[in-house]
């Protein structure tokens, strides 16, 4: 890391000898057609063939036709993301688990994880102009729990019908409406979007009549204004809300019985946010945003023998920030950006729903971005994060390209990320009665509380790693990324990424003790050196003009630094086929949890000049590891797996020039259906919508 920030302070000595050279204004030529505009990678807009970092970009044509409701169902058919189920639909990245991605609205955080998942299902798609997923760490501007990358959902207010509306029906009574409206006035743009979204729910365990998935009324909303004050100046304003009622019917095993319970689980989700935006000339411009958000779901229970249980968590999040762009001269742009962070968080789980637990961070960043020719452009970046749970924090991130010709360019990026440690691992008291009555201390109480607990003869056993308990560090994760591009002629082209992430400090749980009973009792250490590495690669190929073929593949290998060197030290023992004890082989061990080794997907796209179009998609990951078998805490083959499998999606649909469109499809058309470790993925669903734009303008 080292060499990293030595490399930065010479680019930046290198970039300072130009600062006050003649300034000079040159703007991206920003085309609207074959080459996306970006503004997630860099926080200024850049067209995606001059990034320096590997992004996609997921455009509303494709949300759209490919029948997609939630962020989940678009998510999981993209190359190098898993979907997780626990505690909600979270996203893997790279192999990296979803506490290391953070989702943006318009550039702003989206708050209310539990056990580190975002439950990604509560975000609609109806008015989303697009989707930007930049892969490797971005810390560097945008902070904690962007280790691993960033996903941007963004919204616009400028394109489209003034009026549009929306209705689908599919299986398990599922029903999705929405309205939008658009206004284009002289100075203002407007744009509000309604949706309703219910289900049944869904059943997918034999000869049972508890659902996976809960009966869900949902209802959500955007606003959002642009006012042009002044040909320089101008105000945006977006606020957003979501409210859900959730009928649960939860299973829990406890000592090989199984316990029903039932109750209702109600959710909000409101947010606003407003910017002040102003170019003092072509060369520079400043933006000043302010951000607040919370977040609400309250939890009641009632179990089989009547025991009532309550769950309640209440997030807030407020954001000030200030950015400055420089165009220095034709060759060189900086970024330039401070803003504080006012965070709380109460919770039944954290002491006490009454008790809030606050964070402040203040931070700054900075990045200059050098082109000194047509075909190379190298961007230094730095950020620092003072944290009040824990110490502060430097992010540096280098990347370059370099376009060989019009057909080969290369891209390289080298960066850390962090991430701080969350209330949960700080805070958390909880113990779960319905299963075991395991409890999960945060490290800031865990010794005090188990130290009480051992005074009222209430401890069993107190393992070495209680005293081991100490301030958590936060994880740094190292990241390389390599990417080449090859546009091999007009109708095909081929992307080959090559990735590595390496995590220090990883916070894991760990087993610090047991209950006279014999429960567990766990907590959280910095104990590990996990990595992921790998390739990705994606094409593209035109049959013709109307028939397209796409694909992505991704081959990944992930690992505990630790856990392999106690294997090759001989300390690691596993079990042979008759149960007895052995010594673990190094080439027997599987990686990290919850990680597939390849994943794949394929479309087939027709879209014809008449309105018509029609979409095959399939869905390929390999099996990964679930539960460890042999109590060794290491994962091998003789432990738990979930199966791979292969889902089938299509979806067909028509847009008349009345404004009416059409579509029908059906998802996971094999019907695979793996209860236990795809709860998120139904049996066989169809659907049918339409849609009715009252005036249907073209995007500009």
């Amino acid at each position: 890391m080292k060499k990293i920030i030595c490399l930065f302070l010479l680019v930046g000595l290198y970039q300072s000898n130009h600062v006050f050279g003649q300034l000079r204004f040159a703007k991206d030529t920003l085309e609207a057609n074959g080459d996306s505009v970006v503004v997630t990678a860099t926080r200024t807009e850049r067209k995606l063939s001059n990034l320096t970092v590997p992004v996609t970009i997921i455009n509303a044509k494709t949300i759209q036709q490919n029948g997609a409701l939630r962020l989940t169902d678009i998510l999981k058919e993209q190359t190098g993301l898993n979907l997780t189920s626990g505690f909600g639909a979270g996203v893997q990245l790279q192999g990296l688990n979803p506490d290391y991605t953070i989702i943006l609205i318009n550039g702003e955080p989206l708050v209310g994880r539990t056990a580190g998942v975002l439950d990604l299902n509560r975000i609609a798609l109806g008015n989303i102009k697009k989707i930007e997923i930049v892969k490797g760490p971005s810390s560097s501007l945008y902070g904690s729990e962007a280790m691993a990358g960033v996903i941007n959902i963004i919204t616009d207010a400028t394109n489209g019908a003034p009026v549009s509306l929306g209705l689908r029906y599919g299986t398990y009574n599922t029903i999705d409406a929405s309205l939008e409206t658009k206004l284009n006035a002289k100075n203002i743009l407007y744009q509000g979007f309604y949706n309703a979204y219910s289900t049944d729910g869904y059943s997918i365990r034999p000869n049972s009549n508890s659902r996976v998935t809960t009966p869900i009324d949902r209802n959500s909303t955007s606003q959002q204004l642009k006012w042009n004050l002044s040909s320089k100046t101008n105000l945006v304003f977006n606020a957003r809300f979501t409210q859900e009622h959730i009928q649960n019917e939860i299973a829990v095993a406890n000592n090989g019985i199984t316990i029903y319970s039932i109750g209702k689980e109600a959710i909000k989700d409101a947010n606003l946010s407003a910017s002040l935006n102003h170019r003092f000339s072509d060369q520079f411009k400043t933006s000043i945003r302010a951000y607040t958000t919370t977040y609400d779901a309250v939890q009641n229970l009632l179990t089989i023998n009547g025991l009532p249980y309550r769950d309640v968590l209440n997030h807030n999040f407020k954001r000030f920030e200030n950015q400055t762009d420089w165009d220095v001269n034709k060759k060189l742009q900086a970024v330039f950006g401070i803003g504080a962070v006012w965070e709380g968080v109460k919770s039944s789980r954290y002491d006490s729903e009454k008790v809030r637990k606050q964070n402040e961070i203040q931070y700054a960043f900075t990045q200059w971005e050098w082109k000194p020719t047509e075909k190379f452009t190298l961007i230094s970046g730095l950020r620092f994060d003072n944290n009040s749970q824990f110490a502060s924090a430097y992010s540096p991130k280098l990347s370059m390209l370099y376009k060989l010709n019009p057909q080969h360019q290369f891209k390289l990026s080298l960066g850390q990320g962090f991430k701080a440690p969350d209330f949960r691992q700080l805070f958390l008291d909880f113990t779960n009665a319905a299963a075991g009555s395991y409890s999960v201390f945060g490290v800031a109480q865990a010794q005090q509380v188990i130290a009480k607990l051992d005074a009222l003869g209430q401890i069993g056993n107190l393992f070495p790693s209680y005293y081991q308990l100490k301030a958590l560090k936060p994880e740094y994760s190292t990241g390389i990324h390599f990417t080449w591009d090859w546009k091999i002629n007009s109708r095909s082209n081929l992307s080959v990424q090559l990735f590595r992430n390496d995590i220090k400090n990883l916070i894991e749980s760990q087993q610090v003790g047991t209950y006279i009973s014999g429960a567990q009792i766990y907590s959280y250490l910095n104990i590990g050196r996990a990595f992921t590495t790998g390739f990705e690669l994606e094409g593209l190929y035109k049959l013709n003009k109307d028939w397209t073929v796409s694909g992505g593949y991704q081959y990944l290998v992930t690992g505990d630094k630790d856990q392999i060197a106690e294997i090759k030290s001989g300390t690691v023992y596993t079990k042979n086929s008759q149960g007895y004890s052995r010594l673990m082989q190094l080439n027997e061990y599987v990686g990290l949890p919850n990680t597939s080794k390849h994943k794949m997907q394929v479309k087939i796209n027709y879209n014809s000049p008449k309105g018509y179009y029609l979409n095959a998609r399939a869905i390929y990951r390999s099996r990964w590891a679930v539960n460890n078998n042999n109590g060794n805490e290491v994962f091998d083959n003789g432990d738990v797996f979930a199966s791979g499998y292969v889902a089938f999606n299509s979806a067909a649909g028509k847009s008349f020039k009345n404004g009416i469109s059409v579509q029908a499809g059906i998802d996971n058309i094999s019907n695979y259906i793996d209860a236990a470790n795809l709860p998120n993925l139904p049996g066989r669903t169809m659907y049918m919508s339409v849609k009715y734009q009252i005036q249907n303008n073209k995007n500009k």
